[in-house]
């Protein structure tokens, strides 16, 4: 078993009587680059900041490197980086100033490395942080999060604000600055086509509970998306891992986790004549997982919204 760079178990936080994280479990391989996914004000900050030890949760446990994120949190924080959303840093400091402000945190800090990431970033040292792009900001936090060799990275929506080429730009000098050098990568995004293309292990956090998480190659090779005519009267909630349910005119559309050959049977069997099965990519699982329907008891000939290309409403939705 590959050895967990982030280990979490049961994590729960609220902030007063409501309730962000309920119950969150998961490992991140080291060596791995994992997106961590959800939407906004799902809760993928707040773990973020547990993780960091910058707040204590209410229940459960998490470590990072094998250390306590809360007991430990002044040594976690030497031996990984950090790199918050929009992360803001003293405008009227120059690019060197801060690099050097920065090292000074850190006794391992390695001034010839990032003397080369400010030229790969195309940092000047002599220009004002407040006269940065958003995009040079980024990349500024970057070298910033790097400069210390850490054994983690940790990325809290590291692109937020940039556009499309900027977003792009920092993703390519991520992986390449970070995979050449075994980095952990722990990457929180609400952007899935940011994600895909990048991460080799993904989680999806909906409802402050982990919904699905793995390998990305074995996720997409796992979520089937079925569409078929159903016969009269066909019930869908015999079906195991069902995600989402959509209704067509008098096609059914039928997303489904884990899919194997008993689960193809036994939709083959709901149908009136054939069925066509796809793939699915990254944005479209994410949606099946967090908005999808999984129909409790769905009955196609009953449905009131069949004929309108809907979803059933959520007051039929089974509790997760």
């Amino acid at each position: 078993m590959t050895e967990a760079a982030i280990e979490i178990k049961d994590l729960h936080f609220a902030y007063g009587r409501k309730k962000v994280l309920t119950g969150v479990n998961l490992d991140v391989p080291k060596g791995s680059i994992f997106g961590f996914l959800g939407r906004n004000g799902a809760g993928k900050t707040t773990l973020i900041k547990t993780l960091l030890g910058l707040q204590k949760a209410s229940g459960g446990r998490a470590s990072i490197l094998g250390l306590d994120c809360f007991d430990s949190a002044l040594e976690i924080r030497r031996r990984i980086g950090y790199m918050a959303e929009d992360q803001q840093m003293y405008g009227w400091m120059t690019v060197g100033q801060i690099i050097k402000w920065v090292a000074g945190f850190y006794p391992n800090w390695d001034s010839a490395f990032t003397d080369k990431l400010t030229d790969m970033l195309r940092l000047s040292k002599g220009t004002k942080v407040k006269a940065l792009s958003k995009g040079q900001n980024s990349s500024l936090a970057l070298l910033l999060a790097l400069g210390h060799h850490p054994e983690l990275v940790i990325l809290d929506d590291p692109t937020l604000g940039l556009d499309p080429i900027a977003r792009k730009d920092f993703l390519r000098h991520v992986i390449d600055l970070l995979q050449t050098n075994n980095v952990t990568v722990f990457f929180s995004s609400h952007l899935l086509y940011e994600i895909e293309p990048v991460a080799d292990h993904i989680a999806i956090l909906d409802n402050g509970v982990i919904r699905t998480h793995g390998k990305t190659e074995q996720l997409r090779d796992s979520v089937r998306r079925f569409i078929f005519t159903p016969k009269p009267d066909s019930d869908f909630s015999a079906i195991e891992g069902l995600l989402d349910v959509l209704h067509t005119g008098s096609n059914v559309s039928v997303t489904v986790e884990s899919c194997d050959e008993q689960k193809r049977r036994l939709i083959h069997q709901l149908a009136q004549d054939g069925v066509e099965e796809t793939a699915l990519n990254l944005d479209e699982i994410f949606e099946a997982y967090v908005i999808g329907n999984q129909g409790e008891t769905v009955n196609h000939g009953s449905h009131p919204g069949s004929e309108s290309g809907d979803r059933l409403h959520d007051t039929e939705k089974p509790k997760r």
